[in-house]
């Protein structure tokens, strides 16, 4: 992690003639779909001032409704960092493979760089399996998230078939969030979310959307139950656009790689739970997540 910040830093020094005259006014962060608008600006403004204070321009946060809206805006240059998962990193790369470049992804406590699709359903529901979610209501995050659709979508084809044949519905929740809550007020019978995996279910695992859920106090993990995990899935990158000077890619880098040293609470926010770090990744990590997108969408 260190080396990174080294070599930013003497990237920094090397060039700083040449980045003087490309300056900034502005610096945009766009917050993934997932839970309500108000709750991401709230969790991420620590970092977000931060980023202000090191850059010394203003900094906004923007919280698209949907998983499309970040990686539209960081296609369009209207988004300059953001936290994807693998899938949306993937249709970015797909459209345009010099808009954005992978700087870190997240460390879990265990020191694996990977988490799960977590299949679930009400404990009430008498569903223990997703062979007992035969016939019943299930819901998918977003078309652009890798384990809210991408990854379980294809795991659960080539288990069952036509998920469209196989579940009595399939439905777009419009993120994690509302899929955790929609099973547990009985809109959905089952869903899939994400978890690292570790630590104890009863309190959403170490990190993920079951973690943040339960934080918020938007469920109680005691009346969900898991019914099926996918296989590990590279965690997603962080990611900055290309196209900016290269003193602001390696100040925001440097923040975000040293944030769970320099303060743990902010980490803990922008890390969705506990961590052991944020990481350097590169886009080797992603070939796999971006083959099967290109499979997904006939490229």
């Amino acid at each position: 992690m260190k080396l990174l910040l080294v070599s930013l830093i003497a990237s920094t020094a090397l060039s700083s003639a040449a980045m003087a005259q490309d300056a900034i006014t502005g610096f945009n962060i766009g917050i993934l779909g997932g839970e309500n608008a108000q709750d991401r600006m709230t969790s991420n403004e620590c970092f977000r001032v931060k980023i202000e204070e090191a850059l010394g321009i203003p900094v906004k946060i923007f919280t698209p409704a949907d998983y499309d809206g970040v990686v539209q805006g960081m296609l369009g240059g209207t988004i300059d960092f953001a936290g994807l998962g693998a899938s949306a990193y993937a249709k970015i790369y797909l459209n345009d493979p010099e808009a954005v470049e992978p700087v870190l992804t997240k460390q879990n406590l265990d020191g694996s760089t990977g988490y799960y699709a977590i299949g679930f359903a009400r404990t009430d529901s008498g569903i223990t399996s997703m062979e007992d979610a035969k016939g019943r209501s299930f819901a998918f995050a977003d078309p652009n998230s890798t384990s809210g659709y991408l990854v379980p979508g294809a795991e659960l084809m080539e288990a069952y078939g036509p998920l469209e044949n196989y579940f009595s519905e399939v439905k777009m929740s419009g993120g994690h969030e509302q899929s955790i809550v929609g099973v547990a007020n009985g809109d959905f019978d089952a869903a899939v979310s994400w978890a690292d995996g570790l630590g104890d279910w009863e309190d959403g695992y170490n990190s993920g959307a079951f973690r943040k859920a339960a934080d918020a106090g938007l469920v109680d993990m005691n009346n969900i139950v898991e019914i099926w995990k996918s296989k590990l899935i590279p965690e997603g990158p962080f990611v900055i656009r290309k196209a900016l000077p290269e003193d602001v890619k390696a100040k925001v880098t440097a923040i975000a790689d040293t944030i769970w040293q320099d303060d743990p609470e902010c980490a803990y926010a922008l890390s969705h739970g506990d961590a052991k770090d944020l990481v350097p990744v590169s886009h080797d990590a992603y070939l796999g997540i971006i083959a099967a997108r290109k499979l997904q969408e006939g490229m």
